[in-house]
């Protein structure tokens, strides 16, 4: 037994080891083994006796291990022990077969010669929660208490050997280490060995909650098994199974319960259940304690207070404690005096408990006039004066409307008693300002200043009334004349606020019966706010740098006002004609410009401020002030568009006027100079920079190019020069130089069906064609000039859209073949181009013979031109007849001018010749006729779109 009993017995717990592969050095000498009867190949197997036979044993490796792993509770108190170097290093030498454990270690080291010495190899934080006796090799629990969770927790995570703090993924996943560096001399017996101390968890922490008050709202109407994340949860420094495990409450209500979810980290969150139907008007909250406890041996627990909130639905509405109210109101009673007020209840809270009055539909009209009441408080008043005539009982029926809700009604019985006797009565008509009784009148309001009209009357008209002004002050009562009962209250003289500031008078009025009235007139005098502010400098000149930085300081305004108190606090405006971008702060009068100015834009600003007071009315004065603007070269050349396009017919002759290029520049002086240059295809166009005129130095051909694109640069005169470019689109017009090509009918000799019961209007087919022009060149129109069959007139076409119609019911004569010549003409300048197509209709039951209806269209004889033609919205510029010969025209012209005889007759033969050969080009090459007569497909194309524009 060492000093505290058994080796395992004061120590903490079981110690571990690992083997290591330790070879002695030569020069230190040879290693005493204590003596044993097993072989070194047995030792596996003492070592596994060991482990299984005494699981708390504190034996080490054999002399050749250089890691050992000891463990201990938190906590413990100084003096414990928890391992022997030297017995689990095996260092203790052997006596003749003694058992070890029966000599004492010191006893044992010491009998070395050297004796064996043990020392910490570093002072770290380690060393200061363990001793190590440096004779016996023994490690103790040191004065200075081991607290888990302080040292892992906190501070003392991943750190390096040598006296340090550390936690380890071994042996558990929670492990905390403290880390010693231990060395083992002298020299022959030099060991380096590494410990291990773990550092076992106790439930020495109680769960705590982050905040001792929890509030969770739950709506009334949540239904039962609604489940709410109570935000918050308990921690517990603690690990593993003393950590917070569950959660109850102390008082559960019977209407809630509590459940624990786990998440994929451990974490533990409780959650509220509602077990029961909750009603906020019944029981608005709830107080409870929720507490957490942990795993340990005793649990410990942690407590807060939690308080479920029940929040409001509108699910009450509006409720009258009584059905009906009486009221009395006397036949003298004052306009406007109320008589009484409802009020309805409403249990729920909020907008939910909003409530409105109204009178219903049944009260009649008269009663509504003479009593008033106010929809938000429900309060009645008398509206009207009650006269002779007037009822003397009402039945107001009023509803009390809330959100969502069936209103609540309450009657309420009016009973109006007359009075036979009553006083005088004195009705006042206030000329002054009057508020809540009080008549507020300014300080310098002049001599005889009218303050208030009063009527002075008995109300049964039997008796005289006197009337007469009681009280001290400038104020005198006046009879106003014609009028027999009118009294004036005015003035007498200048009032002056520093020397009274509130007078109070009396009307008394009083019949001859000995009734009287007393009306109490309070008057208020108001200080005048007589004195404007005053600028210092009414004209402020000021200059800035265009470019200037954002909310730059101009300058700081500056008035004075000669009032006292708040009229004499001066606040600074910008007029109205002053640009938003300008900013004057209120108080310090500071004028700023919140964004940069720009002289291009506007060279000079000219606008007013404003000093205002803070008397009632307030007074003001007015400065000017005027900012410049200098200049900065900061504006590049702009071009007036971005993109030019310039529209030129194919063919145009090189060095002719294409466009003009418009160039300015807002800056002046040299830095608004610029000059002007092509930067691409400068080998085809050039530009004049004084005028801006664009030229192409070659002719233009379209087929070999359609478009252009080009920039142009505008380079100005300032230091460093600005520039811009701008895109040129040139584009090349095409001429009329392709017919429209027919796609459909694909032949001449193609016929369609046609059913006798096909109804006026339908569509029986279409004449489809393209034109490879564009523009006005491929604007197509439909006509059919010639016609052949028993009523071909029945069919008509569309000159836009080339469909072929049903004009006339079909007749039995009108069975047969139906032959109608289309032609199909562009809109071409200068002369339009077209082509012919034969559309073939066969009005018959069904086809039963198509050799038949072959044989008719190739035995059918031609067919005869109209002279006049369909026309759409635009002329024909030509007809074709008129371009077969030209001897008309030179007739014509040989009688028109027998002097130019000669010269006119060249002229007609070369514009014959000209339009002989144009026409015979058309005839062959253009022009596709078909032929009357004759199986011939000049149409057999493939139908493709084309692109049609209109420039």
């Amino acid at each position: 037994m060492r000093g505290g009993g058994d080796a395992c017995g004061l120590r903490a717990g079981a110690v571990s080891w690992s083997r290591a592969t330790w070879r002695p050095r030569p020069d230190m000498g040879s290693l005493s083994r204590p003596s044993s009867s097993a072989s070194h190949g047995n030792l596996p197997h003492l070592l596994l006796f060991f482990l299984f036979v005494r699981p708390f044993n504190c034996l080490a490796s054999y002399s050749r291990a250089t890691e050992i792993l000891y463990s201990l509770n938190e906590g413990l108190p100084a003096g414990v022990l928890i391992g022997s170097l030297a017995e689990d290093l095996r260092l203790l030498p052997s006596a003749g077969g003694q058992d070890l454990q029966s000599q004492s270690p010191q006893h044992s080291v010491a009998e070395r010669n050297p004796p064996l010495s043990f020392s910490l190899a570093s002072q770290g934080l380690s060393g200061q929660y363990v001793t190590l006796d440096n004779r016996s090799g023994e490690l103790h629990t040191s004065a200075q208490e081991i607290d888990r969770e302080a040292l892992c927790l906190e501070g003392g995570r991943g750190t390096a050997w040598g006296g340090s703090i550390s936690i380890s993924s071994s042996p558990s996943a929670d492990s905390c280490l403290l880390l010693l560096d231990v060395l083992v001399l002298p020299q022959e017996y030099f060991r380096f060995v590494k410990v291990k101390i773990a550092i076992r968890d106790i439930n020495d922490n109680a769960p705590r909650f982050p905040i001792s008050q929890i509030s969770v709202w739950v709506p009334e109407n949540a239904p039962v098994n609604t489940r709410l994340a109570i935000e918050h949860p308990a921690v517990d420094p603690d690990m593993g199974t003393n950590g917070v495990q569950t959660y109850r409450l102390l008082d559960y209500h019977r209407m809630f319960t509590l459940d624990v979810e786990e998440n994929e980290n451990g974490e533990r969150t409780p959650y509220l259940i509602v077990m029961g139907l909750l009603d906020r008007e019944t029981q608005d909250q709830y107080v409870s304690i929720i507490i957490a406890e942990d795993g340990g041996s005793p649990p410990l627990i942690g407590s807060a207070t939690l308080t479920i909130g029940i929040s409001d639905i509108n699910d009450n509405c509006p409720l009258f404690t009584d059905s009906q109210i009486n009221i009395t109101v006397y036949g003298n009673a004052t306009v406007g005096t109320p008589i009484a007020a409802v009020q309805a209840v409403d249990r729920d809270l909020g907008n939910n408990a909003q409530i409105t009055y109204s009178y219903s539909q049944k009260v009649p009209q008269a009663s509504k006039d003479l009593f008033h009441l106010n929809e938000n408080t429900g309060v009645i008043k008398l509206f009207s004066k009650i006269g002779g005539s007037v009822l003397q009982t009402h039945k107001l029926t009023i509803l009390a409307n809330g959100p969502g809700c069936i209103p609540a009604v309450i009657t309420a019985l009016v009973t109006i008693i007359r009075v036979i006797f009553r006083p005088p009565e004195i009705v006042p008509r206030y000329i002054a300002n009057e508020i809540d009784g009080i008549i507020y009148l300014k300080e310098l309001e002049p001599i005889n200043t009218p303050i208030a009209f009063f009527t002075i009357r008995d109300p049964e008209g039997k008796y005289k009334v006197s009337c007469y002004l009681e009280g001290e002050g400038p104020f005198r009562l006046l009879p106003y004349k014609p009028y027999s009962n009118e009294y004036l209250l005015e003035t007498t003289k200048p009032m002056d606020y520093e020397l009274q500031q509130f007078y109070e008078i009396a009307i008394v009025a009083w019949n001859s019966e000995g009734f009287q009235v007393k009306k109490m007139i309070k008057v208020q005098l108001l200080d005048d706010n007589d004195n404007a502010p005053v600028f210092l400098q009414p004209l402020v000149e000021l200059t800035i740098e265009e470019n200037n930085a954002p909310n730059a300081f101009l300058t700081k305004l500056d008035a004075t006002d000669a009032d006292s108190g708040e009229r004499g606090q001066v606040s600074y405006f910008l007029g109205p004609d002053a640009p938003s971008y300008f900013s004057l702060d209120s108080v310090t009068g500071i004028l700023t410009v919140s964004t940069q100015l720009d002289r291009e834009e506007k060279e000079t600003y000219r606008y007013t401020v404003r000093a205002v007071d803070s008397g009632k009315p307030p007074q003001e004065s007015v400065a000017t002030v005027i900012i410049t603007v200098l200049d900065k070269n900061d504006n590049s050349p702009r071009f007036i568009n971005k993109d030019f396009s310039f529209f030129v017919p194919e063919n145009f002759p090189g060095y002719g006027e294409i466009g003009v290029i418009s160039v300015t520049d807002a800056d002046t002086g040299q830095n608004g100079w610029f000059a002007l240059s092509v930067v691409n295809q400068s080998d085809i166009f050039v530009i004049d920079t004084g005028k801006g005129l664009l030229r192409a130095k070659v002719s233009l051909d379209r087929e070999q190019q359609s478009s252009y694109t080009l920039w142009v640069e505008a380079v100005d005169g300032g230091m460093p020069p600005l520039s811009s470019t701008a895109k040129i689109t040139i584009l090349l017009l095409d001429i009329n130089d392709n017919p429209p090509l027919v796609l459909f009918p694909q032949s001449n000799m193609s016929y369609l069906l046609v059913l006798p019961s096909t109804l006026p209007g339908s569509l029986v087919t279409e004449v489809y064609a393209v034109d490879k022009d564009t523009g006005m060149n491929a604007v197509i129109a439909y006509s059919i000039i010639g016609r052949r069959g028993p009523r071909p007139e029945s069919f008509r076409i569309d000159p836009k859209t080339g469909n072929i119609t049903l004009e006339e019911a079909l007749l039995q004569t009108d069975y047969g073949l139906h032959r109608l010549l289309v032609k199909v003409s562009d809109h071409g300048y200068p002369e339009p181009l077209h082509s012919t197509v034969m559309v073939n209709l066969f009005v018959n039951d069904t086809v039963s013979n198509e050799s038949y209806i072959e044989n008719l269209l190739r035995k059918e004889p031609e067919i005869s031109i109209e002279e006049k033609e369909p026309q759409i919205s635009i002329e024909p510029t030509q007809r074709k007849g008129e371009s077969v010969s030209c001897m008309p025209t030179l007739v014509a012209l040989s009688v028109i001018s027998l002097s130019s005889i000669t010269f006119l007759t060249g002229m007609g033969i070369y514009i014959c010749l000209r339009r002989e050969k144009k026409h015979h080009r058309e005839d062959e090459n253009l022009e596709v006729q078909t032929p009357l007569k004759g199986k011939i497909d000049l149409h057999m194309r493939e139908r493709k779109p084309i692109d049609i524009s209109n420039i």
